[in-house]
């Protein structure tokens, strides 16, 4: 498995990456790329929800070695944040770049210059942070980075607010998929992120995505080469969901599906307004979370050895 050949490469030598950016474009003509479907012409510079047009928005990139370790390895994570997003978390850590944009538009020429540069300096992967609302733009750069030697794994990123129609036209693409498992309870999930039907939505496609790419396979030298990661992160007086969370990923996925646990959440954005996320979780109830996840059978919980 050491041996590794990203799936876009064989998606070119069949001729069927150009389908598939024909496919996202056209999309864009009245956007469904998330499930929030809002049917705006992005091609003609039309925007709604998520705020970005015809042209990609990026606030940062470089090699990131605070993800999971099996993407960090030696050299790094080679991480593209995308600007804006399509959930509304008024929790976001990163609400400047959520929220207020901060960013850059860029060219689709430029995107693929950072692809390369990314792989020119070492990093394991091409790692797009909150790719959803940009992933047409994301495949046609894509093109341009293989045509100039692009051969690195592609990780997607994201808040698990998913298009299973998307995810569809994404599989043999995205080598690695890493979504958040934010919430369980719809209710929940609309007054944290606008988004009623998280729940529903990030379970179709999290399952997708496992079809699409399996059980995450690591390398003998402990990089991540192809497969399904999942965050989830605890959050005060158990609003996460976290008990349902780890039932349906042992029991719906895969006992052996990789697991990050994330303890860091903290009051961000406007969170100090609403109780009880106005405080981090208490030691209790982090172990509470990893207690349910071992419960399950869940045993590739990052970070920790059970």
């Amino acid at each position: 498995m050491d041996e590794f050949e990203p799936g876009y490469i064989r998606l070119v030598r069949e001729g069927k990456l150009t389908e598939r950016i024909q496919a996202a474009n056209k999309i864009l003509e009245s956007c469904t790329l998330c499930p929030r479907r809002c049917q705006v012409n992005r091609l003609e510079g039309g925007r709604k929800f998520c705020r970005m047009g015809k042209l990609p928005v990026v606030s940062s990139f470089g090699p990131h070695f605070g993800e999971e370790r099996p993407l960090v390895g030696r050299s790094g994570s080679g991480t593209i944040f995308l600007t804006y997003c399509n959930l509304g978390c008024i929790f976001c850590q990163n609400y400047d770049i959520s929220h207020l944009g901060h960013g850059e538009e860029v060219s689709l020429e430029r995107l693929a210059e950072m692809m390369l540069s990314l792989q020119k300096i070492g990093c394991h992967n091409i790692n797009f942070v909150t790719p959803t609302h940009a992933a047409a733009q994301i495949l046609t750069a894509l093109e341009i980075a293989i045509e100039q030697g692009l051969h690195l794994p592609l990780v997607y990123n994201c808040g698990g607010y998913e298009s299973i129609e998307t995810i569809r036209l994404l599989e043999g693409i995205f080598d690695i998929y890493m979504p958040d498992f934010k919430y369980t309870e719809a209710e929940v999930a609309r007054s944290l992120s606008q988004a009623k039907d998280y729940p529903e939505r990030a379970k179709q496609a999290i399952k997708e995505m496992h079809r699409q790419v399996g059980d995450l396979v690591i390398n003998k030298q402990g990089i991540a080469l192809r497969g399904l990661l999942v965050r989830h992160l605890v959050l005060p007086q158990g609003l996460a969901g976290t008990q349902e969370a780890m039932r349906f990923l042992a029991q719906e996925i895969s006992p052996h599906t990789y697991v990050n646990v994330m303890d860091q959440y903290r009051p961000c954005f406007k969170a100090n307004e609403y109780p009880p996320i106005d405080r981090r979780p208490t030691p209790e109830e982090f172990q509470e979370a990893v207690r349910s996840a071992r419960e399950q059978g869940l045993h590739r919980l990052d970070g920790m050895i059970i």
